[in-house]
């Protein structure tokens, strides 16, 4: 078995781990058992958020795993986030201090502003004061006071992350953003790559599940119709080739461009089939071939945004 897998280096120099679990829409109940079957199966890297609602399950199987001897709490890389109800410059430090109780650790590997457009506490209007050089104040705090071993955003664009590369002390050290063949962020990639912020594709495999996602209110969204990536022809024409699943052909496609994953499931066998991922590499061809659809659209357009001042895709609305 592969422990832990390749890994990035963040500008600070800290190593993270390519593939990780993913525990968006993963239910308390479910995902305790999903952390543990990971960490048995290998992974190393663990990603969450306080909007995820699942802080405390996770912090129960890491620690779980630790006292029984599996893993040492510093051969793991959390990653949680700070959630748009949140992002004033006080609240980030108090919001991670909450984090770090319910994971039940001391200092967290990776913390992202989950959104760049920060809202009331109870998100009922928007909060046009706290402009993103305000939140990454806030996160640059946690750094400074070993809170974070690493900062970065997520769901910013390139202009944002910009305007705080320039006002910041602290470097962004990662964004995570979706990213999958039918949506590849080449344009964002290339920004990351010149500034040195290594990146995180979230719905690597195209998000299948998004259509099960419901509001705390018990709300369904409606979704754009889109093509499924999973069932790309030259995916599973590649999948055929390495003996490997469509799934397993998407999240190398992002690993061979050199970024980090975090596939979510609660599966056991698909939690240990998405970390299978070592023996076979796509060659540039392959890529390119995979590419050749040209399919570029983003599924979250996260619409909760939309006439902020800070609204990241405001562009792409119009």
């Amino acid at each position: 078995m592969t422990v832990g897998g390749p890994t990035i280096t963040l500008s600070n120099g800290i190593k993270m781990p390519v593939v990780g679990l993913g525990t968006w829409q993963s239910k308390p109940e479910d995902v305790k058992k999903a952390v543990l079957e990971a960490i048995d199966s290998g992974y190393r890297l663990i990603d969450t958020a306080s909007l995820y609602f699942n802080e405390e399950a996770i912090g129960e199987a890491v620690e779980e795993a630790i006292n029984k001897g599996k893993v040492k709490r510093e051969e793991l890389f959390i990653t949680t986030k700070v959630w748009a109800s949140h992002l004033a410059p006080d609240d980030v430090v108090e919001n991670l201090k909450e984090s770090l109780k319910k994971l039940r650790t001391t200092y967290i590997d990776l913390y992202l502003a989950h959104m760049p457009a920060c809202f009331s506490h109870d998100m009922s209007k928007f909060n046009e004061k706290v402009k993103v050089e305000d939140i990454w104040r806030g996160l640059e705090q946690c750094y400074k006071e070993g809170l974070a071993r690493a900062i970065g955003v997520s769901n910013w664009n390139n202009e944002q992350i910009a305007r705080v590369l320039k006002s910041g002390t602290v470097p962004v050290h990662n964004s995570q953003v979706e990213l999958h063949l039918y949506f590849p962020q080449h344009d964002h990639h290339e920004f990351c790559k010149k500034n040195n912020v290594t990146l995180t594709s979230y719905s690597t495999l195209g998000s299948p599940g998004r259509f099960e996602f419901t509001l705390p209110t018990g709300q369904k969204l409606d979704w754009a119709p889109a093509p499924i990536d999973l069932e790309d022809a030259n995916v599973k024409e590649l999948a055929k080739k390495y003996n490997k699943t469509p799934a397993q052909i998407l999240l190398r496609y992002a690993m061979d461009r050199g970024i980090a994953v975090i596939p979510k499931s609660v599966t056991p066998s698909r939690i240990k089939e998405n970390f299978q991922l070592f023996d076979f590499k796509l060659s540039p061809e392959e890529i390119k071939t995979l590419e050749s659809s040209g399919h570029n659209q983003r599924l979250f357009l996260q619409p909760f945004m939309n006439g902020h001042s800070e609204d990241p895709f405001k562009d792409e609305r119009k």
